[in-house]
Parts: C-alpha cells; structure tokens; sequence
C-alpha cells in the first residue's frame, strides 16, 4: 500500500479489482458472476466425484469400500469448505496448525474441492470473497495513515535541521 495525500491504496480482490471498496455498478454485476460461476464449478465438480464413486462401484468391490470413498469425499470436502471459509473471513494468516498446510494436506484439498468452491460460492452471497479481510486491513491503514498526517504540523522543507 502506498500513503499518499488521500491514504493507503486498497488491495485489489480477484475479479473484483477494487470496486468493493465503493461497491459500485461494477461490483454487483461481478458478485452475481462470481456466484453463478463458483455455483456453476461446484455442480461440474459434484459430476466429475459422482462419476469418479460411480466407477469404483462399478468394479465391485464392495459395500465397505464404497461407504469408505464416500466417507473419505464428505470429510476432505468438508474440511476444504472449513479452510476456505477461514481464509475468506478472517484472512490466511488466522491459519494455524493442520489448517495451514499445504504440502502435506494437499491430497485432502485436492479431493474436497467441491467443498471449497462451495463456500466460495456462500461467502459470495454475502459480499466479495474476502472483502471483509481487505477492508478491515484498509480502513486500519487509513486510520493510521490519517494519524500519522494529523500528527504532522506545518512544512517539514522549512524546519530547521536538529543540531543547528
């Protein structure tokens, strides 16, 4: 962020640049498209699951072995669905312990996309993903950015130097 005569800059959301910061026409024409387009994501990713236990059941392998694929598909989405809803409202720092990883869970995100689309699809119902982490980081840097221009007096060119 850049301080400048009007303050900070704010960070630009993806699809969104900066429109959420006024939230003009742009940004609500931008939030259906986002809506639509995660909704529209999470259905194709439900197919492509569905085909994917369909195949294992077709081999026959068994009751157990489809509940546990099953099971294992509604726990990695639902814990993608948890991350992604952190990292939308409180930001991706707020990530801690098995949250965190990348590396190692990467099998678990990978498997519970649909998971994750879908509460991107959720939060973008209530405003721009992440809008909320921005404009709290935002409106913090201005306040600062405000403080520290009221703390200024006068032109800093025309003071004296220190030890004159």
């Amino acid at each position: 962020m850049s301080d400048n005569e009007t303050g900070p800059a704010p960070e630009p959301i993806r699809f969104f640049g900066t429109t959420w910061v006024s939230r003009g026409g742009d940004y609500w024409l931008r939030r259906v498209a986002v809506s639509l387009g995660a909704l529209a994501t999470t259905v194709a990713g439900a197919f492509v699951l569905r085909f994917a236990v369909s195949g294992v059941q077709l081999s026959k392998s068994g009751g157990l072995v489809d509940t546990l694929l099953i099971a294992a598909i509604a726990i990695c989405s639902f814990l993608a669905a948890m991350r992604t809803w952190k990292v939308l409202t409180e930001g991706r720092d707020s990530l801690t312990g098995w949250m965190a990883e990348d590396k190692s869970l990467g099998a678990v995100w990978l498997i519970g996309c649909v998971g994750a689309v879908a509460a991107y699809f959720f939060r973008s119902l209530v405003e721009a993903p992440g809008e909320s982490v921005r404009r709290t980081a935002w409106e913090r840097e201005t306040a600062r950015s405000a403080k520290l221009r009221a703390a200024r007096t006068g032109r800093p060119d025309k003071r004296g130097k220190k030890g004159k």
